[in-house]
């Protein structure tokens, strides 16, 4: 028969209809099953509808859920027809899941039917028997079966080959389900143990990596508190073991079955809270032990806290106690405590650094709004808040604290720091402008003038300070003119002052001093000035009488050529005419009127210097001391040594020049011994590298004519111990310029050198009042040995140790005469022999009696042979450059974390001079990079400082635009544009 109605004409197979032919016979073909009876259909069909009668009459019982084959085939129809459907479909998805696990199949079924088609009768529901039981036995459906209530299960018979294969089900057919714990109730903690071979927990650990006791969960560990172990049998010797025994709990004794603990798995402690009960004391004791033992370090920081709390709520007004509270939270920070960081990951520093700074500065709120007047609490506050935000905003801040506290000459010193330290905010003029307005609003409190703030105790020598810090910061900018204008107009302002104008406030003062600067008269150290007071008087008198000097032979001066080797990269070039022209134009230019020049032939416009640069920083120095004191700062600026030392609040930032290391130092003689320009300071028109150090000390022809004129017009307005230190100032520069002649070798210039200094020294003995000047005599003494008159500095040391008397050791020139006298003896001496009969010893023998000096008689070398001898030491010195090399050990290490320590400081971040030497110490070990990085960290503490940029065209001369525009930028002073030299190296 057609398995479809419409091709139920179609030919069975076997036969073969006469009007067929045999293509249509392949194509019907397929539409043809030959296993497909009618008779089967039918009886089915009917069998399935008296099923379906018999279970709505009778319901069965709850004992046969478990069905046999037969009763599974017919339970499976009894769903009606419309339902049979959907679960069709979810059979079929089953027997597909399950498709591998069935041996037969409904093909191979119908296959043996097939082949058993001869049994007809009896033989066909035995049969259809058998295929209703195949069919239903794959499932069974709680829908089909009504009546169910209770447990329904299902027993598979069926083996699984997979469970052989692996060591557990699979995992779709358990339920999903999450374990709390590696533990199971009812096991011995102590004793047993479950190993989860399957721990989503052991598996992250086996893939971690050791841990190191450097790691943060090891250092947490490390700073954990301790208690100490001890083992149960106190009695026995500890040199027993080799090991300390660990005491182990006893395990041996069960715990107790009970009411509340029927099975035995709860601890004592447990079972005793289920009774309502506590522990007992000695357990209570036997805990309490450890903490007691191990109070450490934690517990203390903790009381610290306590007791800072309860000191500044007793008494909120003890500023100290608030500064240490604020101190003590970096201690909090460092120590092992609930407050400690750890040092591993540098984010986590950051945040927790910016922790700390923010509970700083809620203490240091709390300070101020108890004591809201006091200004190291604010400027602690201060301090914090530049970690916080943005520069300009800590500008506001600053000027709002000035605003409230202009008398107070400190807070003022921070704030011009402050924002000369600042590198984004950072401009020459807008720094130099604060400085005037600082030392205006200082001279009207100073006046009296600002009646709501009184003047400070110190005021005068703060504001003096502040001057001087002024003037050095121009120098170190490069505005050499300008800071020799200040110290030209405060000299004049405070030696030349007129006595009517004494009276006046400051600002009444500088308003009578503008006319003196802008008339174009002589100012102090040029040549012919007499100052304000006799310009001033003889205005009043009707004006100068000018009078024709009588012309002087001037000398021709060879002018050095800027450009020596054309063929030199343009970066060396650059830095040679650079410090030329620094070296050459530290004074400010002036129209010469005997030349009729005007200020419009000045080729550098930033050589000229306008009263408006000058006139707000103009202070009244009334102080006798300070006014000798800002004399001798101005012949230190100028390179003449004083013995002046700067003051400490601004040493550190005028620090700028290596030669406090040993500057000049002789390999075989103890020149060294005399007292040189102040270390560390340049003087003006100094810029030299760190590798080459001071190649020369003086000036060009102006500017020793400066300094004689200043000299000159100087002495006369003191008298006694200040006069004399003045003389001997000037004597001390003379010799220093000999000294430089004979270590550069110089022999011509040594020669003329040596005549002037000569000269001068025997001028300034023939004054009455020097007469009797040890310190001069010894001076001179030291001179004509220099030069090579071994025999005339020996009469004149002589006969200077005779007039210091019978003083002795107690005299304390006569010590230095004596000691210098020995120092240059013993220098002649080749070695050791004769040394107890040579000149030396006797000098010191006579040192130390109290009689009379008596020359030495003995025998002594010719002069002529000390003078070789002289000659060949001087002509030894190793001249050029000299680069120490440093091994790559750990002091290398060493020095870093000392200059990085050094940096770390308020001072040393400021210092130029520490930061110059710290780039070249990187760059002589070869690390470039590093050592360009740390140049631009020396600019964001130290932008003011010239010395900083040239030093980097040096060491990174493909910078060499970069530079130059930064500098131009911050308005630093360029002497040599860049176009300018192209210009020069094309002629």
């Amino acid at each position: 028969m057609a398995l479809f109605p419409a091709f139920a004409g179609a030919a069975k197979p076997g036969e073969t209809p006469a009007n067929e032919s045999e293509g249509s016979k392949r194509e019907l073909s397929w539409l043809i099953n030959s296993s497909f009876r009618n008779e089967d259909a039918l009886r089915l069909h009917q069998h399935s509808l008296e099923v379906t009668d018999l279970a709505s009459e009778k319901a069965p019982p709850q004992s046969q859920l478990e069905l046999s084959g037969e009763s599974e085939a017919s339970e499976s129809f009894q769903k009606p027809p419309k339902k049979r459907k959907k679960k069709k479909r979810r059979h079929k998805k089953v027997k597909k899941r399950s498709r591998g696990d069935h041996s037969i199949s409904d093909s191979e079924s119908d296959t043996e039917e097939g082949e058993d088609g001869g049994n007809k009768g009896k033989g066909v529901e035995p049969n259809l028997g058998d295929k209703t039981s195949d069919v239903s036995s794959h499932s069974i459906w709680l829908d089909d079966i009504q009546g169910l209530t209770s447990e329904v299960f299902r027993t598979d018979k069926k083996p699984d080959p997979a469970n052989w294969q692996y060591k557990s089900l699979y995992r779709g057919n358990i339920a999903r389900y999450k374990r709390r714990g590696d533990f199971c109730l009812g096991l011995d903690q102590k004793r047993q143990h479950i190993i989860w071979e399957n721990s989503a927990a052991e598996k992250k650990q086996s893939h971690r990596r050791p841990q190191r006791y450097f790691t943060k969960d090891g250092l947490k560990f490390l700073k954990m508190d301790s208690f100490p172990v001890r083992s149960k049998s106190q009695g026995s010797p500890s040199c027993s073991n080799s090991w300390i025994p660990v005491s182990q709990p006893d395990t041996d004794d069960n715990p107790a079955t009970n009411s509340v603990n029927p099975l035995g798995i709860y601890d004592p402690l447990t079972t005793l809270w289920l009774q309502g009960k506590g522990p007992p004391e000695c357990d209570i004791l036997k805990q309490e032990e450890p903490q007691v033992i191990g109070e450490n370090e934690n517990s203390g920081l903790m009381s610290k806290v306590e007791e800072y709390n309860k000191k500044v709520r007793e008494n909120p007004t003890d500023v100290k106690t608030w500064m240490d509270f604020v101190s003590f939270q970096d201690e909090l920070m460092r120590g092992p405590s609930c407050y400690s960081i750890n040092e591993g990951e540098q984010e986590k520093r950051k945040k927790s650094f910016k922790l700390v700074l923010e509970k700083k500065l809620a203490i240091l709120e709390k300070a101020i709004e108890s004591n809201p007047n006091n200004v190291d609490l604010k400027l602690a506050r201060l301090k914090l808040c530049t970690e916080f935000w943005e520069p300009s905003a800590v500008i506001k801040e600053w000027q709002k604290l000035v605003f409230l506290h202009p008398n107070n000459p400190a807070l003022w010193r921070k704030y011009l720091l402050f924002c000369q330290s600042q590198f984004s905010t950072f401009i020459v003029s807008k720094v130099h402008a604060l400085y005037g307005k600082c030392l205006s609003t200082l001279s009207a409190v100073q006046d009296g003038s600002m009646v709501s703030h009184p003047a400070l105790p110190g005021t005068e020598e703060a504001m003096q300070a502040i001057y001087l810090q002024q003037c050095h910061f121009l120098r170190q900018a490069g505005h050499t003119e300008k800071a020799v204008s200040l110290f030209q107009a405060l000299v004049d302002f405070t030696f030349f002052k007129p006595d009517n104008v004494k009276d006046l406030p400051t600002r009444g003062q500088v308003e009578f001093f503008e006319p003196f600067w802008d008339s174009g008269e002589p100012r102090i150290g040029e040549k012919g000035a007499k100052g304000w007071k006799a310009w001033m008087h003889q205005q009043e008198k009707g004006g100068w009488i000018v009078l024709n000097p009588p012309d002087e032979e001037e000398e021709d001066v060879e002018e050095e050529q800027e450009i020596k080797d054309k063929s030199l990269p343009k970066w060396q070039n650059w830095l040679h005419v650079e410090r030329s022209r620094e070296g050459r134009h530290w004074l400010p230019w002036r129209p010469d009127k005997t030349k009729k020049q005007t200020e419009e032939d000045c080729e550098d416009p930033e050589r000229q210097v306008l009263f408006d640069d000058l006139g707000p920083s103009l202070i009244k120095i009334s102080n006798p001391g300070l006014q000798f004191q800002l004399l001798c700062s101005f012949l230190q600026f100028l390179g003449v040594p004083c013995g002046c030392q700067l003051l400490p609040s601004f040493l550190y930032i005028a620090m700028d020049e290596n030669n406090i290391f040993g500057v000049g130092q002789h390999k075989q003689s103890p020149l060294t011994s005399f007292d040189l320009p102040l270390s560390g300071v340049s003087s003006v028109g100094q810029m030299d590298s760190v590798t080459q150090g001071r190649k020369r000390i003086g000036h060009s022809k102006e500017g020793e004519e400066f300094i004689q004129n200043f000299f000159h017009m100087m002495l006369p307005l003191f008298s006694g111990e200040e006069k004399s230190k003045l003389y001997i100032c000037w004597l001390q520069y003379e010799i220093a310029k000999v000294l430089q002649c004979l270590k550069t070798g110089n022999k011509k210039k040594l020669k003329s050198q040596g005549k002037k200094s000569k000269k001068l020294a025997k001028n300034l003995l023939k004054v009455q009042e020097n007469r009797n000047n040890l310190s001069l005599w010894q001076l001179y003494a030291y001179l004509e040995w220099l030069l090579g008159n071994t025999e005339d500095a020996r009469k004149v040391f002589d006969m200077a140790l005779s007039m210091a008397g019978i003083t002795g050791i107690n005299n304390p020139q006569f010590c230095a005469i004596s000691l210098l006298y020995a120092e240059l003896e013993a220098e002649l001496l080749g070695s050791l022999e004769g040394a107890l009969e040579s000149r030396a010893a006797h000098i010191l023998t006579r040192l130390t009696e109290k009689g009379p000096y008596t020359p030495y008689s003995g025998q002594i070398l010719s002069a002529e042979l000390m003078r070789k001898k002289l000659v060949e030491s001087v002509q030894r010195v190793a001249t050029g450059d000299v680069y120490a090399t440093i091994p790559e050990t750990g002091l290398t290490n060493r020095i870093k974390a000392l200059f990085e320590r050094a940096i770390e400081t308020e001072n040393g971040a400021h210092c130029p001079l520490l930061w110059r030497l710290y780039i070249y110490f990187m760059i002589s070990l070869g690390d470039k990079e590093k050592s360009k990085g740390l140049f631009y960290r020396a600019l964001q503490n130290c932008p003011w400082a010239k010395v900083l940029y040239m030093d980097a065209i040096e060491y990174f001369p493909d910078m060499l635009q970069e530079i130059l525009d930064l500098m131009t930028e911050k308005e630093l002073r360029v002497r040599v544009p860049i176009e300018e030299l192209e210009l020069l190296l094309e002629d």
